[in-house]
This record gives structure tokens, C-alpha cells and sequence, in this order.
């Protein structure tokens, strides 16, 4: 590998936030109340279990948005997935085609004897009924290169929540501890109520069983409601309820984003917005929030990124970063290797 294929960089410029009200749109999020101001978090987030001895975690990156090049990111974490291993992605909405391709993915999960896994939406859509669910994931072409399972088609288990300001118990897919190993494989990308969607995403909704997205949207008030509540509150319970699944995890539990399709919508989205910032690239760490901090800065420092930027300022996006590092979830400091 030559010198600068392995330069290290490491991206820490800041970003303002603009909160903007968030207006009426179609997909997976409908009502969305608009952001209050944001509350900036400053208080030190936890040593991230990944950190070198300079105190960054390691968020390794390729360009090759490839099998082989989503194969160098697993291998580069060092952490073997091993025992019954759930591969958590999202299926996509129908009438979506942003998602990430069983072509791309299915080399890795069949390395890892992986399951992949979902859960059922709150929103209403096709895949708001477990049947249906399994029919989209089929015609998405996942059934082809792995076992499915729909985590809550037999309801939902609680996941206590460590340190949260709204939550005291996250509610995730009953089938959720049968697996020994967990591979948090993310579309990187905009979302209408989030701002965006990653590996923070994908651990706390994406996990959640149908009752357990409305838990985390109302802030921990209704299991039935999703709508309405407060924007802040939302964006902090996000991360307290990915904090719930790593905690559960206990350790086994790595985390890939692809930066692919860069969308303002998310792939829960059946007429998302067509992709206005080129594709990135491929990142994984084994800390979250050093992930999802990499992508944004990526996004930020791209020339084609606004769009994206006005997507996750409008909805505050980054305060789910911030009090994910609050609540010690992991580090927003990181080192970032290039492979």
C-alpha cells in the first residue's frame, strides 16, 4: 500500500447549526414539528472503547464502493463477526431504489454467515405489516443472498437505557437476543425528521420494533403516536436508544456506513429527492458516533454537499451526534484511515 493510500487525516472542523421549521413532505415522516434551537452539547463524551494512544477512535475509509471494497472496511475494524450474526440494514421502500444493492452487500454477509434483519415501520407503507414486509425484502432481492427476519413479527423485547434524558427503556424487535454478533450495515444519507440517517439511525429506529419507533419519535409518551413531538427530544432519544442496542451488544457489535446515493430522503422514503452530492465512499469504526461524525464532515467538506448540509441543519441533525457523545455512547474525536 503506498504512503498515501495510508495517509491519515482527520477531519474536526465544526459545523453551525441552522434551525429551520421543517414543512410539510412526503414519506416516511409527515408531521414533523419544527426543530427548537439548538442546545449545543459540550460536556466531554467517554473514551471511545476504539481510540489509539492519541484518544481519537479510528474511523477507517475507501473510495471503492465495491464488494471488495466493503470487505477492506470490515477487515480493517479487526473484529470478527462470529456466532449467530444479525446484518441490520434497511429494505427499502418500494418505489425506493437508493438502498444499499444485495450486489454490493452480499459478499459480506454470506462471509459472516449472516442473517439479515429488520424491523417492521410505525408509518404506515408496505412494510408496516410483517407478511408484506417479507415480500418487499423478496422482491428487493435480500432473500436471495441471505436468511431475512423481521426482528418484532413476534413483538418486542425492552433494552434498558443508560444515562438518557427521555428514555429509560428502548423497545427493539423480540428476535433481537437470539443473535451473538451484530453488524450495524447503514445507507448514509439524508432523512426528512433526522436530518440524516446512519449507523446512530439505523441502531435506534432501525432496530426498534413498530411501538419502539413511536417510543423513540414521542421521546418515550405513546407507543402508538409517533407524531408531534419535539423535535429536540426526538433527535436526543435517537441516540439514547442506540446507546441501549450498544450497551446490549456488550462489545460485539461493529458499525459500516456506504456513502452511496447521497439523497436528502431516506430509503424509508417511496419518492425520495434524486441524489445531489456524488457518492463518497465506504467508512466503518467501531465506535458510532466517530462514524457518523466522519460522515458529516465528508459531507460538509464535499463541493457538491449542499443540499445535504441544508437537510441536516434544517432539522438540527447534529445534536443527535452531540448527545450521543454526552451520554457516552462514544467519541465525536477521531482519526480517520484512509485504506
Amino acid at each position: 500500500m503506498s504512503t498515501a493510500m495510508n495517509q491519515r487525516v482527520f477531519y474536526g472542523f465544526g459545523a453551525v447549526l441552522v434551525c429551520a421549521g421543517i414543512t410539510a413532505f412526503s414519506g416516511c415522516m409527515a408531521k414533523a414539528q419544527a426543530p427548537a434551537p439548538a442546545e449545543r452539547v459540550t460536556t466531554p463524551a467517554a473514551a471511545s472503547v476504539t481510540a489509539n494512544g492519541n484518544g481519537k477512535a479510528k474511523v477507517y475509509m475507501t473510495a471503492d464502493i465495491s464488494p471488495a471494497g466493503l470487505m477492506a472496511a470490515y477487515e480493517a475494524l479487526g473484529l470478527k463477526a462470529g456466532g449467530k450474526v444479525a446484518v441490520k440494514i434497511s429494505t427499502g421502500e418500494p418505489g425506493n431504489t437508493h438502498y444499499l444493492s444485495p450486489d454490493l452487500i452480499g459478499e459480506l454477509v454470506r462471509r459472516v454467515n449472516g442473517t439479515i434483519v429488520e424491523c417492521n415501520t410505525a408509518y404506515g407503507g408496505r412494510r408496516a405489516s410483517t407478511a408484506v414486509h417479507y415480500q418487499v425484502a423478496k422482491d428487493h432481492g435480500f432473500t436471495a443472498i441471505a436468511p431475512v427476519l423481521i426482528l418484532d413479527e413476534n413483538g418486542d423485547i425492552p433494552l434498558p437505557v443508560s444515562g438518557g434524558k427521555h428514555l429509560t427503556e428502548d423497545y427493539v424487535g423480540a428476535h433481537f437476543s437470539e443473535y451473538d454478533f451484530h453488524i450495524v450495515l447503514s445507507h448514509f444519507k439524508g432523512h426528512a425528521m433526522g436530518g440524516f440517517g446512519g449507523a446512530l439511525k439505523n441502531m435506534s429506529i432501525g432496530y426498534g420494533s413498530a411501538r419502539g419507533k413511536a417510543w423513540i419519535h414521542s421521546a418515550g409518551k405513546s407507543f402508538t403516536n409517533p407524531w408531534g413531538g419535539r423535535q429536540n427530544d426526538f433527535l436526543e432519544s435517537m441516540a439514547e436508544a442506540a446507546r441501549a442496542v450498544s450497551d446490549a451488544a456488550n462489545g460485539k457489535i461493529l458499525y459500516i456506513n456506504v456513502m452511496n446515493h447521497l439523497s436528502v430522503d431516506c430509503d424509508c422514503d417511496g419518492s425520495p429527492a434524486a441524489p445531489s452530492t456524488a457518492d463518497i465512499g465506504i467508512l466503518a469504526s467501531l465506535d458510532p458516533v466517530a462514524l457518523d461524525q466522519a460522515c458529516v464532515d465528508l459531507v460538509y467538506a464535499a463541493p457538491d454537499g449542499k443540499d445535504l448540509i441544508e437537510r441536516i441543519e434544517s432539522r438540527n441533525g447534529l445534536l443527535t451526534i452531540d448527545h450521543a457523545a454526552a451520554i457516552g455512547l462514544g467519541s465525536k474525536v477521531y482519526e480517520l484511515v484512509k485504506l
